[in-house]
Parts: structure tokens; sequence; C-alpha cells
């Protein structure tokens, strides 16, 4: 029996298309729509530029179509978009190589085959588990390691886990290097890392016994721009070596120049035996995710972590392009200098308002915290910043989804001098209009 024929109805006005198609969204979209976007700048409908001081979803590393990464989607696209992961190709191939030139000391392979953050840091848990045998994950209260059913239950923030009833068992939670709100009440000139000796007694009394591994983001990303102390990255490491445990560091948001150099392993000097990436790394957007670990620690079957748009060969032209870029000689030190210029310009605007409290970060990964006039936290003013700042000509995130009261600034690392003036121009204005 032949299927009915079908007879097309009529087109829909744009008008009618456009509700239309918000009415399928599984939940309500912003209204603004987007329509280009240049450098720092995403463009509206109405041809207003936004100065983008998130980079997006923080992936953004090189801006809004930047030209270099325009034309290598052209030309790779034009030649191979994607190949089962199993082969080889010319692009992919080269990011390897140019990832195990810029890997931290110690970590020599190269792992593609993940689609996004989420995945690499399963990966990388699955790898610490395969090889110490043991169970147990040790995380952080204010960590952000994905999206995924095992990812938020090893992420901090309850709140994240309260609507499903699935749980990951075997993570263990511990107290963020947070001084300027220390969970153990200490002072960092006395306090002896204690953040750091007290995850001997969680391992002791509150995990099984068998921990795999400690992951964490060495500047939280989601939960608040949080900088480790001087000394607490190193003495982890230590902790770890000690207990047979794998140090895991989450770069998805930190790595490829955002805290002014490759990684933040390198800006705090330590080298974690696995290392997660992605985001950046996209340059401006494509997709990609990965993770770096030693040698020792190659052996899990593929079939464990590999992903079905991983090693994508598209992606990894981009990544080869963006890594280029990053690595030209003054791109990094006007990471540096842009991100200087920024927290000394908003140093200042904390001396005018109030409600600006601790400002915090490297490079161009920088928080600034939000609180009320008795210094604590107000999670509702900072999403009224955050709001209003399209108002201004900004766009801009805040912490823990909106939970949490760190205002966010991580523009573009194409950021020049002059357009870095104009976001905080704009952040001065906004600060005053909303006071």
């Amino acid at each position: 029996m032949s299927a009915p024929s079908v007879v097309p109805g009529p087109i829909p006005s744009d008008a009618e298309t456009a509700d239309d198609v918000v009415n399928h969204f599984y939940y309500p979209p912003d209204p603004f729509k987007a329509v280009r976007g240049e450098g720092v700048y995403l463009y509206g409908e109405d041809g207003k530029g936004y100065l983008d001081a998130s980079s997006g979803t923080f992936n953004l590393t090189l801006g809004y179509s930047h030209p270099e990464v325009v034309a290598t989607i052209r030309e790779q696209a034009a030649e191979l978009i994607h190949v089962t992961s199993k082969f080889q190709s010319r692009a992919v191939n080269s990011l390897v190589g140019a990832l195990s030139e810029v890997a931290p000391a110690g970590l020599t392979r190269v792992h593609l085959k993940s689609s996004s953050g989420s995945d690499a840091n399963e990966a990388a848990i699955k790898i610490a588990q395969h090889h110490t045998g043991n169970p147990d994950v040790i995380s952080l209260f204010r960590g952000h390691l994905g999206q995924t059913m095992a990812m938020i239950n090893a992420s901090g923030a309850a709140f994240r886990r309260a609507p499903f009833p699935a749980q990951l068992p075997g993570v263990v939670h511990v107290p963020d290097p947070y001084c300027v709100r220390c969970f153990y009440k200490q002072e960092r000139e006395t306090c002896g890392l204690l953040c750091v000796e007290r995850i001997n007694d969680f391992i002791d009394f509150a995990s099984s016994g068998r921990v795999a591994a400690v992951i964490l983001e060495p500047i939280s990303g989601n939960g608040g721009n949080v900088v480790p102390p001087d000394g607490y990255l190193e003495a982890l490491r230590a902790l770890c070596d000690e207990r047979g445990i794998l140090l895991i560091f989450d770069e998805i948001q930190t790595g490829f120049g955002r805290t002014g150099q490759m990684f933040a392993s390198d800006t705090f000097g330590v080298s974690p035996h696995m290392l997660t990436f992605g985001k950046g790394l996209g340059g401006s957007g494509m997709p990609i995710a990965g993770l770096l670990t030693e040698e020792r620690l190659t052996g899990l079957e593929g079939h464990h972590i590999n992903s079905t748009f991983g090693a994508n060969v598209l992606a990894s032209s981009v990544a080869v392009k963006t890594l280029e870029i990053i690595r030209r000689p003054g791109f990094l030190e006007n990471v540096r200098a842009v991100g200087a210029h920024v927290m000394d310009r908003l140093g200042e605007m904390a001396g005018r308002y109030g409600f600006i409290g601790d400002i915090r970060g490297r490079g161009l990964m920088i928080g600034m915290e939000i609180n009320d006039a008795d210094g604590n936290p107000d999670a509702a003013f900072t999403n009224h910043l955050a709001s209003l700042g399209m108002d201004h000509g900004l766009l801009l995130r805040t912490s823990l989804y909106g939970f949490g009261n760190v205002l966010k600034v991580r523009p573009p690392l194409v950021m020049t001098m002059e357009e870095a003036d104009v976001m905080c121009d704009r952040l001065d204005r906004l600060f005053g209009d909303a006071r």
C-alpha cells in the first residue's frame, strides 16, 4: 500500500515561524536573537553590538568568527569533515603532536575521543579507577565537572543533584581552598593549609578507604572563580602521591591561555597525573575535548572511553590553528597584561561601589564577589547586575547557575587593551546605575 501523499501547507510569515519555533523549545530561550559575531562582540537583530565578557560559555578563546578559524573550517570542510576515530587523519595527527608539545611535564599521552568536557572527565575517572582498582573519587564542594548523571554527582552543589533519584556512589566532597570564606575559619598566614590536611580525615572516615582520584579545577569555573592559595596544589599533589591517589586537573575552563599560561598547571607550577581539556581549544566555538595522561596510565580499552564524534576532523583542524595562534609571540603576554589591567580597573571600582567584595583571578579568568551591606553573598543582586548588563552592551554570567554571588569576567583572549577599557567603562556605568 503506497503512502498517502503530503500536500504542503502555506509557508508561514517570519513572525509566525518565530513564535511557533519558540513554542517547541524544551524550555523557553532568551528573547535575544544573535545574528553574527566578530571579535569580542556579538550582534543582535537590531544591529547593536554586545561586548561578550563571558566568551560565550567561556569557550570562545579567539572570539567570534576569528578569520583564521573561518578560513581553516572552509579549507578542512572541503577535504574531510569527520571519519571514524579509529582511523588517522592529518588534522587529528597534527593536533595530537601539538598537544604533546604544550602538555605539562609528565603528560605524554593524548586522548581525543571525547565530545565534551563531561565526557572527558568521565574518561579520566574511568582510567583512574581502572589503574588503581579503587572506586572512590574526591572532588570539591563548589566543583563543576559536567552535566552527565555521573558528573553532576561528582560535582559539588547539592541543587544540581536534587531533581534526580539516582546517585553515583563513592564520591566524597571536600571544602574548597576558599580563603575569603574559609570553611575552617582560618587565616591563610597561620592555617597550615588545613584544607589539604583535612582531606586525610575525609579519606579515613568518609570514604570507603579506596580512593582512585582527586579531581578539581585549578581555579573553579562555575563555583565562583576560587583561586587556590600559594602552596595548595603542591600540597595536594604531595598528598595524592603519598596515598597512591591520582590527581586530575579539570582544565576545561582554565586551559589554553585563559590564566595567562597555556594551562593553569603552568600558572601554578604543578603537574597532575591527568589533565582534561575542552572549551577554549575550539577557538571560535568548535566542540572538542579530551585528556592528557602520564605514560603509565595507558591501557584502558578504547570502547570504554570513546565517543561517536570524538576526534572530529573538522574540530581538530580548528584546534591546531587555535594552538598555533595562542603560541605566537606576544599572545599570552597580552592575556596577562590585559588581565592585570582589568583587575586594576575593577579594584578601583570596588573602592567606589560597596557591594563589590573580593576580586580574584589569573589572566582573563576573573571573578568579583557581590555582597550585601553586611558583606554576605548577595546572589539576587548578582543576577540583577548580569541581567542589566545587556542594557549597557555587556554579556555577563554569574556563578553556580545563578545561585552564587560571583560576577564572572572572562572575555575572549584576543581582547585588546582598548577593548578592555570599553568593557570596564560599561561595567562602571552598570554598577553606577544599579547601585
